[in-house]
């Protein structure tokens, strides 16, 4: 959620699991102008493609090989070529979409209002359609022969492949308070690690949804339920033997990949995502500020407030530099050592919230209305 205005919304999910919370997309806080620098980055756009809007939702492209799958609010599905963004296929899932996308190549979901699951096969025809508990609004995650789907009632569901039968479910309460986010999902090995409202970290068993185990990334504190909301933002990130997340009004931490056992964890506020590369966990905080911690100790490399209010993206790492989007569509490049501003490239002004996607010598980027923008680094 964004920086200051909160609403809550009741509706009859809210009365069965707790309410919502939702961001107006406003800040009291004026975002901070745009400053000059000596660009020593050179990036440009290799290719653009028009989608459309992704309305209230937040639309992140999914990469399996030099595939690209993509998604708007108003049902369209594509996939592209990451290379040269030529179109394969171009397809109408007669929903609107509320979640996606998740891909591993021959099956894509997304997903539909009211809680619809809907899976396509590698030529974009429909495979097979599933029911959630209540509304999806985190992206499917698609695995070698399984999807697990997460929806706002904090039911975790596991679904083949292939079929769309179901394997098992695992419900987990919430807070009565929560972010009208998306907390993510990530499969490796085994496992599938669920980002969890209220601050914890949840890993399960592909294979029949057992707990391996479930550790706290933000505790809840205050006095009142809005300074006790802490959850999870983004998906958890796997780098190597880790696992690392962020929460808001929480921290940022990392953990065993195994056992959950914790690393290191440091005070944080974030509505989104990290990034991880080898030597750095990289955090945008709900302020505008941007952070490097080292990835194997925590201590903190650099921080920047020159984005201040700037409703900054999930940040991504390439090459020299951190990436990150913000809501004038501009796309920032910063030092991966020292934080500071060595490029910027913008897109079609309007608000970027989706997770940037690493695609080979090109960055992607999906904006709110729906331009997916491949940024080349040379």
């Amino acid at each position: 959620m964004r920086t200051t205005q909160k609403v809550i919304a009741v509706s009859l999910l809210a009365l069965m699991s707790g309410c919502s919370l939702f961001s107006s997309k406003e800040t009291k806080n004026q975002p901070a102008p745009l400053v000059e620098f000596k660009s020593t980055l050179a990036a440009h756009a290799a290719w653009k493609y028009a989608l459309g809007s992704s309305g209230q939702a937040v639309f992140t492209p999914a990469l399996v090989g030099n595939n690209l799958y993509a998604a708007d609010a108003g049902g369209t599905l594509v996939k592209l070529d990451a290379t040269s963004g030529k179109e394969l296929w171009r397809v109408k899932t007669g929903s609107d979409l509320t979640a996606g996308v998740g891909s591993n190549g021959d099956v894509t979901v997304v997903g539909g209002a009211k809680g619809a699951i809907l899976a396509f096969d590698a030529n974009g025809k429909p495979l097979w359609k599933a029911q959630a508990s209540s509304e999806v609004l985190s992206s499917p995650v698609v695995g070698t022969d399984v999807v697990v789907v997460r929806s706002v009632d904090n039911q975790i569901t596991a679904y083949e492949a292939a079929t769309g039968a179901k394997r098992w479910s695992v419900a987990r309460t919430t807070p009565a308070l929560t972010l009208r986010n998306a907390p993510g999902m990530t499969i490796a090995g085994p496992n599938v690690y669920v980002a969890q409202p209220g601050g914890k970290l949840l890993a399960l068993a592909l294979a029949g949804g057992l707990p391996r185990f479930e550790v706290v990334v933000g505790e809840p504190r205050g006095a009142t339920e809005l300074e006790r909301v802490t959850d999870i933002a983004g998906a958890p990130v796997v780098y190597d033997k880790d696992v690392c997340a962020v929460s808001y009004q929480g921290r940022v931490a990392c953990f065993d990949l195994a056992t959950g056992v914790p690393r290191w964890n440091k005070p944080a506020s974030s509505d989104v995502g990290v990034a991880v590369d080898q030597r750095f966990v990289f955090v945008a905080d709900d302020q505008g500020g941007l952070a490097a911690y080292s990835r194997e100790t925590g201590t903190n490399a650099w921080k920047t407030d020159k984005l201040a209010f700037r409703r900054l993206s999930t940040p991504v790492s390439y090459g020299r530099a951190v990436a990150v989007g913000d809501l004038q569509g501009y796309i920032h490049f910063l030092s991966r050592e020292d934080g500071a501003l060595i490029g910027r490239v913008a897109t079609d002004g309007s608000p970027i919230q989706s997770v940037p996607v690493v695609a080979g010598a090109n960055l992607i980027f999906q904006t709110q209305s729906g331009t997916v923008t491949a940024i080349a680094v040379e």
